[in-house]
């Protein structure tokens, strides 16, 4: 009994081993991998917002954010929220409340993402705004939008508008789907206008 307990101890203790020797660089430290990057979501003009304020019911409100980008609260009147995230928001109103109350704690909700769109028209089945997702592309656009029998598969575009300027990137449908032109699978931006001829 007492040799296989030996033998069991030095099977583990060699796994260890490897386990920690697949952790190690050549350097000799261990590598310590973080979580994966996550996206956070930057707050726009038309999203409606959920602002609690905790103990403090006469403070807590839901509202939209204008299209100036600022909200209207109690006590502080105007404060910008569009190009902040919600933690920076939630940071900010915090320590503007800090004038009127001990201890503020401040939690900011995005209830509804109104800001970030992008838009299809043309030979489809639902035309309009589409809520833009994070890394959304555009096939997966015109999965939801879908396509009438009319529909000119070949010659779909996107318009985007930057710097002033608008930028027609073609989108070839029939070839994205075979795997043969996946560099037009473009990634959307808010403000998009998908075209389908």
């Amino acid at each position: 009994m007492k040799v296989k307990s030996v033998v069991m101890t030095l099977v583990f203790v060699g796994l260890t081993c490897a386990a920690v020797a697949q952790d190690t660089p050549a350097t000799g430290q261990p590598t310590t991998q973080g979580p994966p990057p996550t996206h956070s979501y930057v707050i726009g003009a038309e999203d409606t917002l959920l602002i609690s304020v905790w103990k403090e019911p006469d403070l807590t409100t839901t509202l939209p954010v204008r299209p100036d980008g600022n909200i209207s609260l109690p006590l502080l009147n105007d404060v910008q929220a569009a190009g902040l995230t919600p933690m920076e928001l939630a940071a900010d109103i915090t320590a503007k409340l800090k004038k009127f109350l001990a201890d503020p704690r401040v939690t900011v909700v995005v209830t509804q993402m109104n800001s970030q769109r992008v838009y299809v028209s043309g030979e489809v089945l639902h035309t309009g705004a589409i809520p833009l997702l994070p890394d959304m592309t555009v096939l997966q656009a015109l999965s939801i939008a879908g396509f009438t029998q009319f529909a000119n598969t070949k010659e779909i575009y996107v318009l985007r508008t930057e710097n002033g300027k608008q930028q027609r990137m073609p989108v070839n449908y029939k070839k994205l789907v075979s795997g043969k032109a996946m560099e037009q699978n473009i990634l959307l931006k808010p403000g998009d206008t998908i075209v389908v001829p």
